[in-house]
């Protein structure tokens, strides 16, 4: 069972250890992961950690990292795939709310799952979106 969606910003900072991940959102990761359920990374924050990484805004070897972390904390980590049905589910989150497309991805995918998304994402947070923050 899948209870939680990171944002690419909260894997990064959980990966790590970064103080900017919210205590909510921490203790959201703590709960799912306590309670045997999954946390979902959209692979599309992998996609996004890879451009950040060549653009040196986030940390040489961070993908690696992440990529280790889902190996190591599977099943409590899940890479989830986009697919026709999320790609269906972001298109009904209004673009003028979640203009920037990786974030429409991400939200639809927590809207695909029915779960809460951990993002400290001030659009999405002002969307309709179930939000930990």
């Amino acid at each position: 069972m899948i209870a939680l969606v990171l944002d690419t910003h909260a894997l990064i900072w959980l990966l790590h250890g970064d103080a900017r991940l919210s205590p909510a959102a921490r203790q959201a990761i703590d709960a799912a992961t306590g309670q045997r359920a999954q946390v979902a990374i959209p692979s599309i924050s992998l996609i996004e950690i890879a451009y950040l990484e060549e653009k040196g805004r986030v940390p040489a070897g961070t993908l690696v990292g992440v990529l280790a972390l889902l190996d190591v904390s599977a099943p409590s980590l899940t890479e989830i795939p986009v697919t026709r049905q999320i790609i269906a589910t972001l298109l009904t989150i209004p673009r003028d709310q979640v203009p920037d497309m990786p974030d429409r991805v991400i939200a639809g995918t927590a809207l695909f799952l029915a779960v809460p998304l951990a993002s400290r994402d001030g659009e999405i947070r002002a969307s309709s979106m179930q939000t930990i923050w």
